[in-house]
């Protein structure tokens, strides 16, 4: 029996639509409008399309938008002037900075610079070890999402067997926060694991997140799991053209899952979704307001 696809577009759009409901009531009855200001340095031309996405999504929110377009060869000092200045900002109340930056430009410092109250994305020392040690934190929106994509499969992860391939600071170790609050049992693994295949055998839920083109295969997985291929990789077509691609070898492996992520329309609609949440739950918090209802 084929996998059933989960379908990030669709997941997406809902709590997009139920976060555009929220920032609506919040403005209505508390006169607070959540603001973004995204930060992008340079002309990657990957960024330009992320922040044109977060840009057009935000003010579909009902948020305020702020875009800072800074030049590649900006120093660290204009730059930590600038987040400086979006601290202090009462209308933004998230800051995110588009990473990769440009060399010569420190990224954990430029991160350290945020106020934690406004990180967004997740990533300040702070928010990493209120999420490390259970505590309510802004958690990276990727990390966010899988859970989010995982619990339309299964209403509660609570005793589940969940694997984790990938250890980055993005995605890999904050997932696997997540899913320990989720009272799932977390495996965390990664490209030199011992015996990955059978260990990946083992679990209800894998979670690929290693940035190689198709690495997870048929045989790695246990018939009935859920996958979520965070993976996005461009390979070369026979044809001389290229094509996305994730870390799952999607056609062998949707014949044994029971459900699993598409690339593309899986993992990464989820991830401008989740930082409107991140947002939404920052100004609210900023504000001295209950948590939102989403």
């Amino acid at each position: 029996m084929a996998a059933r696809i989960i379908d990030g577009k669709l997941i997406a759009a809902d709590l997009r639509a139920q976060v555009a409901q929220e920032v609506a009531r919040v403005k209505r009855d508390h006169g607070v409008t959540p603001g973004l200001a995204v930060v992008l340095v340079g002309n990657d031309p990957a960024s330009e399309v992320y922040v044109r996405s977060k840009h057009t999504q935000t003010q579909a929110a009902g948020m305020a938008s702020f875009e800072h377009r800074l030049p590649a060869d900006v120093s660290q000092a204009e730059l930590l002037a600038l987040i400086s200045k979006l601290n202090q900002d009462p209308s933004v109340h998230g800051i995110l900075v588009q990473l990769p930056l440009p060399k010569g430009l420190e990224t954990e410092v430029v991160i350290n610079a945020i106020d934690p109250a406004k990180d967004v994305d997740g990533l300040h020392p702070h928010n990493a070890g209120r999420l490390a040690g259970g505590q309510p934190a802004l958690a990276p929106c990727t990390p966010l999402g899988c859970i989010i994509l995982s619990k339309t499969v299964h209403g509660s992860l609570e005793g589940m067997n969940a694997i984790v391939i990938g250890r980055s600071n993005l995605v890999g170790r904050p997932l696997v926060q997540l899913l320990l609050n989720e009272n799932a049992t977390v495996t965390i693994a990664h490209s030199r694991s011992r015996e990955l295949p059978a260990l990946t055998a083992r679990a209800d839920l894998v979670y690929a997140a290693v940035g190689r083109p198709e690495m997870v295969k048929r045989d790695w997985i246990k018939p009935g799991a859920t996958v979520i291929d965070v993976g996005i990789n461009r390979i070369p077509t026979a044809e001389g053209k290229t094509k996305l691609v994730g870390d799952v070898a999607y056609a062998e492996v949707a014949e044994v899952a029971g459900a699993i992520t598409p690339v593309p329309g899986g993992v990464g609609q989820m991830t401008v979704a989740c930082l409107l949440v991140n947002t939404l739950r920052a100004a609210c918090a900023i504000a001295g307001l209950p948590k939102p209802a989403v």
